[in-house]
């Protein structure tokens, strides 16, 4: 290398380490803050700012309230524990009822940042964990959001809420009225819209994103009342408020099988004793039987939800969607989100020299329409084994059960989510549908395997850039797509404007429903219409008009 090049680089390197802008010690409604400046580029930083509290050590089955405050500085340099919650494997507990934390990523160039669009994300978990900065990826939350933030010029916000027991437990009454966890995200919601000017961020400019429980919990933000002004747009992945797991069934029948296990018997000093009981007690009341897999659906046996409360939730959700009118909204699923649920109901469908069996996908319609009987059953296998023929392969059935789940579960309710906010919105407000279907990245997988739940959250928080040894270009591609759709929507509502695209995106209507097929080859041809019409129409129209069986 010449001496010029030599000179010019230690000129370049001396100039970003002195311009490189960072906002230092922030002041807050609670008090000064100081998170951590991290270099991403010769130009660019991220400032983040760690386990800020947005509400106070919560009281048990209560709303968040306010936070106290605190003296000096508050060092946000390290992640907060997460929500008290089972494990993964349902045998433990972790976490705390103090978590009521959230985290801030602010993109800085040569000067401080200000006016940024925030977008605010949800994690997932089924609402019985999850965490803020859960799933250490190659030594980084998967949900790390400095990559999002420098390559898509937003502010990333990741929070904590309430999951199970103690987020979602309810009576069905005013005894105990549920949805604390999503009382949790409106308060950190809120908390946003009061603060994050101080934090460079356009408290006009608020879009709410998140995946699979985190997908339904942004629908549930966009149709209470109580989020009116608060944000502007929203993204769900993976899931609705309309889709069948997103709603308790039967809350007080749960509540009382819970009180059950934890000795609070006596119906009359029911909610006192569970006030007082033990909250790692009450947590794993509230786990998952791995043992009763197998006698339903997976699906079915993840009891704690959402409900309909008459406060936060007035309404069964399909019925609240005027609400959502006021939000630019963006909803899509995996092109085989229910594989995750299918492998645990139907096990062969993953076992390369096993065959799967018609009667097992009757066996699992039958746990799946169980509210509609024998006729639900025969219409539901005849929809979807019609194009069989006589010797089906074995790929084929067992790509069948996958299509079932995926569109019971997930798309079929996000198309009916986005027919409904397109009704109402009627283009004053942009809507928009996606099928995420990138082959997966997970080797035991069978090879007809596409996108599987939650494959997408590791590309739309820079993953293969963030960790480029466990990724391939294509990835790369993929990641970069993703960012620059998702964060051009969040500042201006269309996801084609501000960085380059490979394609334009279609506004969604009720005619030709044009959904984006993303991949990392995003072309002219991604755009789809009327994609699996056919099973939306039956799941929607046919078997909604069969009659409910007797109880």
């Amino acid at each position: 290398m010449s001496l010029f090049g030599v000179i010019f680089i230690a000129a370049a390197l001396c100039l970003g380490t002195t311009s490189g802008a960072s906002l230092g010690v922030v002041y807050t409604e609670g008090g000064l803050v100081q998170g951590k400046n991290h270099r991403m580029g010769l130009f660019s930083s991220v400032d983040v700012f760690k386990g800020v509290p947005f509400a106070d050590i919560p009281v048990r089955f209560e709303k968040p309230q306010p936070h106290p405050g605190w003296d000096g500085v508050l060092k946000a340099s390290q992640y907060r524990d997460r929500c008290l919650q089972v494990t993964l494997m349902q045998s433990g507990s972790q976490g705390s009822e103090d978590c009521l934390y959230l985290n801030i990523f602010v993109p800085q160039g040569r000067k401080v940042s200000t006016g940024l669009p925030v977008m605010i994300y949800l994690f997932g978990g089924a609402f019985l964990l999850g965490a803020s900065n859960d799933v250490s990826f190659l030594g980084n939350s998967l949900y790390d959001g400095k990559e999002m933030a420098d390559r898509g010029g937003v502010i990333v916000v990741t929070v904590n809420y309430r999951v199970g027991t103690l987020g979602f437990l309810s009576t069905g009454d005013s005894r105990l009225p549920g949805n604390y966890g999503l009382w949790d995200q409106h308060a950190a919601i809120a908390w946003v819209n009061r603060n994050i000017r101080a934090f460079g961020g356009d408290v006009d400019n608020i879009t709410v994103f998140g995946q699979s429980a985190g997908s339904v919990s942004v629908n549930y933000q966009m149709l209470s009342p109580h989020n009116q002004g608060l944000f502007r747009r929203a993204i769900s992945q993976c899931g609705v408020a309309v889709s069948p797991w997103a709603l308790q069934r039967d809350p007080q029948a749960m509540a009382r099988k819970i009180a059950e296990k934890v000795g609070c018997t006596q119906e009359e000093h029911m909610t006192a004793c569970l006030k007082m009981t033990d909250p790692v007690a009450l947590t794993m009341a509230g786990k998952v039987a791995l043992s009763e897999m197998g006698k339903e659906p997976v699906v079915y046996m993840l009891e704690l939800a959402p409900v309909v409360d008459g406060d936060f939730i007035p309404d069964h959700p399909s019925k609240l969607f005027h609400n959502a009118a006021k939000f630019d909204y963006i909803a899509g699923t995996n092109s085989m989100d229910g594989h995750l649920f299918a492998g645990a109901d139907i096990p062969s469908i993953n076992q390369k020299y096993k065959t799967t069996h018609p009667e097992e996908i009757k066996q699992l319609l039958a746990g799946l329409t169980m509210e509609k009987g024998t006729a639900a059953v025969n219409s539901s296998f005849a929809t979807y084994s019609e194009h069989w023929g006589p010797n089906p392969e074995k790929a084929t059935i067992k790509k069948t059960v996958v299509e079932i789940e995926t569109d019971y579960l997930f798309f079929v309710p996000t198309q009916i989510a986005l027919q409904l906010h397109a009704k109402y919105a009627k283009l004053k407000q942009r809507t928009y549908s996606y099928v995420f279907n990138m082959p997966t990245r997970i080797p035991m997988f069978p090879s007809w395997m596409e996108a599987d739940h939650a494959e997408d959250v590791q590309y739309v928080f820079g993953k293969p850039f963030d960790t480029p040894v466990g990724y391939l270009p294509r990835h790369r591609t993929l990641s970069g797509y993703m960012i620059a759709y998702w964060t051009n929507f969040a500042k201006t509502g269309d996801p084609h404007r501000g960085q380059e695209v490979p394609t334009q995106w279609p506004l969604f209507t009720n005619k030709g429903n044009p959904v984006l097929m993303i991949n990392n080859k995003i072309n002219v041809n991604s755009v789809q219409y009327n994609f699996r019409t056919r099973y939306v129409q039956y799941w929607s129209t046919t078997y909604a008009s069969l009659p409910n069986q007797a109880p």
